[in-house]
């Protein structure tokens, strides 16, 4: 079934069933001064810790889990978040993501990263132009190549585009730890602004030549997946495990999502994460994630350390 809706759909949903649940507009996005950034093309900054809508924002037309999602976007804006990041692999969450911004507004702090998907449909431009419609938003500051499908011809349109002023930045992704050695060869040969990449505690291949190439070349680093698909967080839960004694003095961290998230976005080369959830209560944690202070090097490695011997 296809729970896609359209943005007409979704202004008639809101006003005719759902006008009473609106949420405050623009003036709830008070930019909050807490959250690390991180430079990307040249002085621009974003937050650390950024949002995804994998899985979470898939939701079709339920009006209560519209509501459920705005909500987790509003808190999203309110505590300083910047990059949210979709794809039209995703179902319906860029429509999701549209409705929310309907209801809220769009604050000048939402960095929107999507995503060119072969198996979508049509060409890049098309691609762009049907999400620009389902997230109702005029441009978006970036659009990816997702896992590198149709990579050459899509990049190349999606180039011509930003050389037109139609989208901010582009970029690739990969997830998983795949097809490292050709996304590597793409980042050393494409003039590209941004990667993602899978990046977490215990999946740090991309450490040994993507990061590195990523600062030596200037390219922004989104991570995804920095809670396993939730199976990091998940196992830690089902065995009962406590944070070890020094997490809280050393890095700040009072839970788990703020300890694995602290972990990525301390590495010099991230940019950003982008965890994903349907929850404002673990949305909280995430997004504590991004303040003061940060792991040191050798605590980093400390942290590391520890998950390997459990």
């Amino acid at each position: 079934m296809n729970n896609r809706f359209t943005r007409r759909q979704s202004l008639k949903m809101i006003g005719v069933g759902l006008a009473t649940t609106l949420l405050p507009t623009i003036p709830i996005f008070a930019a909050s001064n807490e959250l690390h950034q991180k430079r990307y093309s040249g002085d621009k900054t974003l937050p650390v810790i950024g949002m995804g809508t994998w899985r979470t924002f898939n939701v079709g037309t339920d009006p209560k889990l519209l509501d459920v999602r705005t909500e987790v976007v509003r808190t999203f804006f309110e505590l300083g978040g910047g990059l949210i990041d979709s794809s039209p692999m995703y179902g319906s969450a860029p429509d999701v993501m549209g409705y929310a911004l309907q209801q809220l507004g769009i604050p000048d702090s939402l960095f929107s990263a999507e995503k060119v998907w072969s198996p979508a449909g049509g060409s890049a431009r098309e691609q762009v132009a049907d999400l620009q419609a389902r997230w109702n938003v005029e441009q978006f500051d970036l659009v990816q190549v997702h896992n590198l499908t149709d990579w050459r011809e899509h990049l190349a349109a999606l180039r011509e585009m930003k050389d037109e002023g139609k989208i901010g930045h582009i970029g690739i992704t990969t997830s998983h730890g795949r097809r490292h050695q050709e996304f590597e060869q793409i980042m050393a040969s494409e003039d590209i602004d941004f990667v993602q990449l899978t990046y977490n505690i215990a999946q740090r291949e991309a450490e040994n030549r993507l990061l590195p190439l990523a600062e030596e070349k200037g390219i922004a680093v989104i991570a995804n997946r920095p809670f396993d698909g939730g199976r990091l967080i998940k196992g830690m839960k089902r065995r009962d495990e406590p944070l070890p004694e020094w997490a809280e003095a050393e890095c700040g961290c009072s839970n788990w999502a703020e300890f694995l998230l602290k972990f990525i976005v301390s590495h010099p080369a991230i940019t950003c994460a982008i965890p994903a959830t349907t929850k404002v209560e673990h949305l909280r944690e995430n997004m504590h994630a991004g303040t003061s202070p940060m792991p040191s090097a050798s605590t980093r490695q400390k942290m590391a350390d520890y998950i390997e011997s459990l």
